[in-house]
């Protein structure tokens, strides 16, 4: 039985497209929105896995076809639209793995190894140094890192507890660790 939410779109062709010398851009949109939403919707969720993320990458596909500068020299809007959606989702899960390779490397590793009484001294005054650097950092940022790396928390759970987006969550944690590893390379090398 082949699965109704990974199947690709009819092709454009079957589908009659408005003109947008006939009605304005926001109409069109609108229009695309109310015939094909669902159906994007399912396509998305195929795709990303989850509906939530589905809902976020339909928004921004809309937001895009809304700002082209001339949506008529755009033949097949719904077209266009499935394919502005599926390059999205694949921005995303392209960003989501990178997010996972920078935060599954343990930034403390080297501080656990071989607890002699010069390491662990070393240890301390490197835990300091990050402590430093994560206090300096802007309050999200540092919650958000804090909560991910600390307490172990997912991006999801932070970003309802902070009340911002879980991507957003993302981009500070690897922020985040980026600056730490950034600076504590940096003292290393001195």
């Amino acid at each position: 039985m082949v699965n109704a939410v990974s199947m690709p779109p009819p092709p454009a062709d079957q589908v009659a497209e408005p003109t947008p010398s006939d009605e304005s851009r926001a109409t069109v949109v609108e229009r695309l929105f109310r015939e094909h939403n669902e159906a994007l919707i399912r396509f998305l969720r195929g795709r990303v896995g989850s509906h939530n993320e589905a809902l976020e990458v339909a928004q921004e596909a809309y937001v895009r076809l809304l700002s082209l500068d001339q949506p008529g020299a755009v033949s097949y809007l719904r077209a266009f639209l499935f394919k502005t959606a599926a390059n999205i989702a694949i921005d995303r899960r392209r960003r989501h793995q990178t997010f996972d390779k920078v935060t599954g490397r343990q930034l403390f590793t080297e501080l656990a190894e071989n607890r002699t009484p010069e390491r662990q001294l070393s240890g301390e005054q490197a835990l300091g140094r990050l402590g430093a650097l994560i206090e300096a950092m802007p309050p999200k940022c540092r919650q958000s890192f804090v909560l991910n790396q600390i307490h172990g928390l997912d991006a999801a759970t932070i970003a309802t507890q902070l009340g911002i987006t879980d991507s957003m969550v993302r981009k500070y944690v690897v922020r985040a660790l980026l600056h730490c590893r950034a600076h504590m390379d940096d003292e290393r090398n001195d």
